[in-house]
């Protein structure tokens, strides 16, 4: 990424944008901008509870506690995210690279801090947040756009439209992250297990060459077939999760996969793996609109566990509680419309007037 400096360098003095909006990846980013009197805003992807998380044990506030209790990581999470939390010896600043580069990217970001979030969902996290890293963070909203309207894979939507309402859980881990051949394996077991309907894609690594058949368990797609679909590769995901049938969506627990669910009203059964997931996935529990899916102790999936959580989720009457709570937010954010994209859009323009203002006054 360092590379990439003389270029950017080059790209602001040609182009003299307004504005400069960037990544928590770059904290050399709003250095530079500022160097030629551009203001820079820093725009986080992840949630406000995740964020929050990180943020906190990245300032390591002198005897503070995190104040969420419901935000947390289990020892094998912890494990998993050693390098975002602890520092190694050859870090002087008690810091890790991780954390150097977010609060760097923090601390640059011209009064404010975009998040994808609502209010409704994550405020008392962007409050924290806020308060934590003295900086205004204004939340931009879920993101996500229309569903597709063509009629390709009409076989999916063909299979769902003979399912009943609600009967269906759609599972799908998104296009970076990937099962081990173990947690296919506990994954199948439990949706057969469950006795729900399902709708599960599955995708493998690039180079990798393998079949649905030798992932799965053996005999698994003959067993299921009258209740299960599987499918290899992409498919319309918003498309699905907008169908009737659908009433939960087993995920890994991205933020984008949880904003998708979330605007179309549909409970999460949560099956985080690493990195900011096992956060989101707590905070979609204590949030009502999910369950998770929880690990033994040395962080493996157990195909009972699988069954029950889905059960709990589609198949019994406390799923019909996740259901409406989730619907509610659903309300929330067609309701909101273009508010929050409305705000961010002032909030910018008066950070640039504000800017050059000050440019006009020196």
């Amino acid at each position: 990424m360092d590379m990439a400096k003389p270029n950017f360098l080059h790209i602001l003095n040609t182009l003299k944008p307004d504005l400069v909006v960037y990544d928590f990846l770059q904290p050399w980013v709003p250095t530079m901008a500022a160097s030629q009197n551009i203001p820079s805003v820093l725009f986080l992807t992840p949630g406000a509870a995740a964020n929050s998380y990180f943020s906190h044990f990245g300032r390591k506030k002198p005897n503070s506690e995190y104040p969420f209790p419901s935000i947390y990581l289990r020892d094998y999470e912890y494990d998993r995210n050693r390098h975002m939390l602890e520092p190694t010896d050859a870090d002087d600043d008690g810091l890790t690279d991780s954390q150097r580069r977010v609060i760097g990217c923090v601390d640059g970001s011209s009064e404010i801090i975009l998040i994808k979030s609502i209010r409704e969902l994550e405020g008392k996290y962007i409050d924290f947040l806020s308060t934590l890293n003295n900086k205004r963070y204004v939340p931009v909203g879920p993101l996500v756009r229309a569903p597709e309207t063509e009629n390709e894979h009409s076989e999916i939507m063909d299979w769902l439209n003979r399912k009943e309402r609600c009967s269906t859980v759609f599972a799908s881990f998104g296009s970076e992250y990937f099962l081990s051949k173990k947690e296919m394996e506990e994954l199948a077991l439990g949706l057969e297990l469950s006795k729900v309907n399902f709708l599960w894609v599955i995708r493998f690594p690039v180079r990798q060459k393998t079949s649905l058949e030798e992932a799965l368990p053996k005999g698994f797609l003959e067993r299921v077939e009258d209740r299960g679909k599987v499918v290899q590769g992409w498919a319309p995901q918003l498309r699905i999760l907008e169908h009737s049938s659908i009433g939960g969506f087993v995920s890994h627990c991205g933020w984008s996969s949880v904003m998708e669910g979330l605007k179309l009203g549909v409970p999460i059964i949560a099956m985080p793996m690493h990195l900011d997931q096992p956060l989101n996935a707590k905070s979609i529990v204590d949030a009502g609109i999910g369950e998770e899916v929880v690990r033994d102790s040395d962080g493996n999936i157990d195909r009972r566990e699988v069954a029950k959580v889905i059960r709990k989720v589609v198949a019994e009457k406390s799923g019909k509680t996740l259901r409406k709570r989730a619907r509610e937010f659903s309300d929330i954010l067609k309701s909101n419309g273009e508010k929050e994209i409305n705000q961010v859009v002032e909030e910018l323009l008066n950070l640039c007037s504000l800017t050059n203002n000050k440019a006009g006054l020196s």
